[in-house]
């Protein structure tokens, strides 16, 4: 018995090392794994409900992901906590490729100096791919609103201290520290009431349960060009292209008040470098894309691309940029 078993031993043998060479040469050689990429759909996971900003820009790249390498990119909202629930979902999954955020300021450079309880580190968990596109903050209003100007807002805020309610979208995202930036430097007493995401907000605007708000273009677009929202004023350097008629804050007698959105498309760490880079390399492609760049701008951004470590350095900045906001504050959410 024993010889016999020996035996099966001595035949195996050859077939269980050309295996493990096989196994071995797949995982020590990724760059052929990434060539192959991807094999099956992808999920690009939104972390805020359908209709923001972050959705647009997602559905977007999406889309063109799909065309350029054969298979489908699938986007899922994972809603909540300020963008914290869809954010750690993504930084716990299998770095293979298959899982990637879609994400902006507000969740990847905001939410670690406001969340007390975070869960996770955006700059150590999340291998940056590149950015997609840059997005103004705009201060809108209900057009029964008697302020048509902000310096006519500061002025009505001055004259009844705390009576104003400010909506934006929820604590930590972009809109949300738009509103207390917008506070501290102007110097008026208002109360602000964070929503689940942008598009919540603007129907509360448009219904006249609160006055103003800060918040992203996307889910307002539509009902600007109806009347029943007004632009008060952009929160960018320039004006932007889709709203031409509409100030910036320095126009406006605020030097100094800008609240942009960065836009990006991230992987767990410890995803294989191939991958990052083939990604990287067909985000950078699509975004220079002419239909891309007016798609982009339709949903009220402008296109904005980077190298996964231009990415990564931008993420670094913006936290410095906010995070001090965030400390000036003492913001914190438990």
């Amino acid at each position: 018995m024993m010889d016999w078993l020996l035996d099966v031993a001595r035949r195996a043998a050859p077939t269980v090392v050309a295996c493990a060479l096989l196994f071995t040469s797949a995982f020590a050689n990724p760059a052929a794994m990434a060539s192959d990429y991807p094999t099956r759909p992808v999920t690009i996971v939104v972390p805020y409900p359908a209709g923001g900003g972050v959705d647009a820009m997602a559905r977007v790249v999406a889309l063109k992901l799909s065309d350029a390498l054969k298979q489908q990119f699938l986007v899922e909202n994972r809603g909540g906590g300020g963008g914290t629930i869809g954010t750690r979902i993504v930084s716990r999954a299998a770095p293979d490729g298959y899982t990637l955020l879609l994400g902006h300021t507000g969740t990847i450079s905001i939410n670690p100096a406001i969340y007390v309880n975070l869960g996770m580190n955006p700059q150590k968990d999340f291998a940056p791919i590149g950015l997609v596109a840059s997005m103004p903050v705009v201060l809108l209003a209900n057009p029964a609103f008697p302020a048509k100007t902000v310096a006519d807002f500061i002025a009505l805020a001055k004259k009844d201290p705390g009576k104003l309610n400010i909506g934006t979208s929820a604590v930590g995202t972009g809109g949300y520290m738009a509103a207390e930036l917008f506070k501290s430097m102007s110097g008026i007493e208002a109360t602000i009431i964070p929503y689940k995401g942008t598009a919540p907000v603007i129907n509360d605007l448009i219904g006249g349960h609160v006055a103003i708000a800060f918040g992203v273009l996307p889910p307002a677009l539509g009902n600007l060009a109806a009347g029943n929202l007004r632009a008060m004023a952009v929160a960018s350097e320039k004006r932007f292209s889709m709203l031409p008629d509409t100030p910036t804050f320095q126009e406006t007698g605020m030097p100094g008040f800008s609240a942009v959105l960065h836009y990006g498309l991230l992987a767990p760490a410890g995803t294989p470098p191939e991958i990052i880079d083939k990604l990287s390399a067909e985000l950078r492609k699509l975004v220079a894309d002419e239909e891309v760049k007016k798609r982009i701008h339709l949903e009220g951004g402008d296109p904005m691309t980077s190298t996964p470590a231009e990415y990564a350095a931008d993420m670094a900045a913006e936290e410095q940029k906010w995070g001090g906001l965030v400390r000036k504050l003492g913001l914190k959410v438990e």
